[in-house]
Order: C-alpha cells, then structure tokens, then sequence
C-alpha cells in the first residue's frame, strides 16, 4: 500500500471553536491515517486540542475515537496522532482556547 498525504492545510484557529480539517465531512475514505499540526506558535496561556472521530458502523453515530491536549509553548512542537485504521466516517478536528488564535499548519497522511 502506497504511503500519501490525503490532505493538508493551515487552520486559522477562532478561539473555542472546533474546527474540522477534513473537507469532506464525515470523511468515508478507508484506508490507516495519522494526524500532523504543527504547534510551534502556542504561546503560555494557550491550549490546543486534536481530536480524530470515527463510526463504528455506516449507521452508527460518530464518537471520539482519540484526543491530545497541548498546552503553553511545546519543547517538541510536532503533534503527531497515533494511525487510525478509519472506514465510515470519519472527522479530525482541532480547537484553541485562550490567547490568540493562531494559524496551524497540518496534514492527514495515509497509507
């Protein structure tokens, strides 16, 4: 199976505001993905949370699959999520509270 970027973006971040990074939502692609945001422009007083949903059927309603939570500036300012085997619709999401918002660079790869 061929390794990929299925999308990539920066988000503007609207502070308490869960945005969607997909474009297709819920996404219905299967396939394994993995979440990237860059977080280098935290600052202290901020926090940025991801969060990556999924059915466990077609039919099924949409729950959290996964989550992280970054807060203040990051020694280590790549947030990675684990890969996700996703099939029946799917969404990856951040939000930022406090401070200012800021722009995150990321990329949903898959494989």
């Amino acid at each position: 199976m061929a390794l990929g970027e299925h999308e990539t973006g920066s988000q503007t971040a609207t502070l308490d505001t869960e945005h969607t990074l997909n474009t297709t939502t819920p996404e219905t692609t299967d396939g394994a993905f993995q979440l990237f945001v860059d977080t280098a422009l935290l600052v202290n007083g901020e926090t940025l949370t991801l969060r990556i949903k999924e059915k466990c059927r077609t039919g099924d309603t949409q729950r959290l699959a996964w989550s992280a939570t970054y807060k203040h500036i990051q020694s280590n300012p790549l947030a990675v999520s684990p890969p996700l085997i996703l099939l029946h619709g799917w969404d990856m999401t951040l939000e930022q509270n406090g401070g200012t918002g800021r722009a995150f660079p990321w990329s949903i790869r898959n494989a």
